[in-house]
């Protein structure tokens, strides 16, 4: 009996050893395969917003553990879906990463816009960058001071849009149609910067968009956040009151604005074509995890309100299947509704 259990651990052993043994040499050709190579990490949104600057400060760390050269490549248009687009059909080499916007390309999906050709719970994960709530935010000069005056104008309340796919327009609709508020979302602007530059110049008073950016833009001056639009605070305005605190909401009202929230923990999402080589994969993965947190990336992330949270691929790739598969089909005619821009 001694005897062959001694002769099963030694099938077993040399059978790991068959398994593992070629795995570090796979690894070894895929490290001189990036030497060789450069990456593009593209961002679906125009140079100076806030996908734009987390793209060009995780960069270097991408290039430092693939040995790569990665350069990042701006591909604006329709809020992120172009890129997206371009992104599913490109060959699956490990050459072209995405940092996507999982919160506004998912629901554009979910909803059926049109355009959308990509399916983001078939793409390949690479990882959440960070996912963070989204701020109300309001020009300095409006006299609407909190949400009771906004639901009392006399007027309509101008929100700085860019697309009917971008997050800036998805996040007005919904926050208007919770809260029921008068608005018009005024739309075209080529990126984040520009809505709220339109602010400034008085062209509109409202914006939608994420703490990280918020806290750029009140620190400019123009805005002031009027409340943190998901359960939980901003880590930059602690003091600042959700939606949920600071209203009684309906049961509609806590759905849409729950189900916005779900979408925004997509957060900032690195994504590759479906696809890519095993072993090709593998290495990414954990290249992608190794900047990740690395603690010089997290400390420059912290120093300049660009924090690093990262999730790793598996469990990004569970919470994106969970999230487009939890919607009924009402509930989908409902956001429909909601969002479809008025003629």
């Amino acid at each position: 009996m001694t005897t062959h259990r001694a002769a099963a651990r030694l099938v077993a052993l040399f059978g790991c050893l068959a398994v593992s043994g070629p795995a570090p040499r796979a690894q070894e050709s895929e490290a001189a395969f990036f030497r060789s190579q450069t990456i593009r990490l593209i961002v679906g949104f125009g140079p100076g917003g806030g996908y734009d600057a987390y793209a060009r400060m995780i960069a270097p760390y991408l290039a430092k553990e693939t040995g790569a050269n990665v350069v990042v490549e701006n591909q604006p248009g329709a809020g992120g879906i172009v890129a997206l687009n371009n992104l599913v059909v490109a060959p699956p080499d490990g050459s072209r990463l995405m940092l996507a916007n999982g919160w506004s390309s998912g629901l554009a999906q979910i909803m059926g816009a049109p355009g959308v050709r990509f399916d983001l719970a078939r793409v390949t994960h690479l990882g959440i960058v960070s996912a963070s709530p989204s701020l109300w935010l309001m020009s300095k000069s409006s006299p609407l001071r909190d949400i009771a005056d906004a639901r009392k104008s006399s007027r309509p309340i101008n929100w700085s849009g860019m697309s009917p796919d971008d997050g800036l327009f998805v996040g007005a609709r919904v926050t208007c149609e919770a809260l029921r508020l008068d608005c018009k979302v005024v739309m075209g602007y080529k990126s984040s910067n520009e809505a709220m530059l339109a602010i400034a110049r008085g062209e509109t008073e409202s914006m939608f968009i994420g703490d990280t950016s918020s806290n750029e833009y009140v620190k400019m001056g123009d805005v002031r956040p009027m409340a943190t639009m998901a359960r939980s605070r901003s880590r930059f305005f602690p003091d600042l009151p959700t939606v949920f605190e600071a209203e009684k909401l309906s049961a509609e009202a806590e759905w849409l604005l729950d189900f916005q929230a779900t979408f925004e923990r997509l957060g900032r999402i690195l994504i590759l074509p479906a696809g890519v080589p095993p072993a090709r994969l593998a290495f990414l993965s954990a290249a992608v995890a190794r900047a990740m947190k690395n603690p010089a990336l997290i400390e420059e992330g912290e120093k300049t309100a660009r924090y690093i949270d990262y999730v790793d691929p598996e469990t990004t790739g569970q919470s994106v299947r969970r999230t487009f598969g939890d919607p009924t089909d009402a509930q989908k005619a409902r956001l429909r509704e909601v969002l479809t821009p008025p003629r």
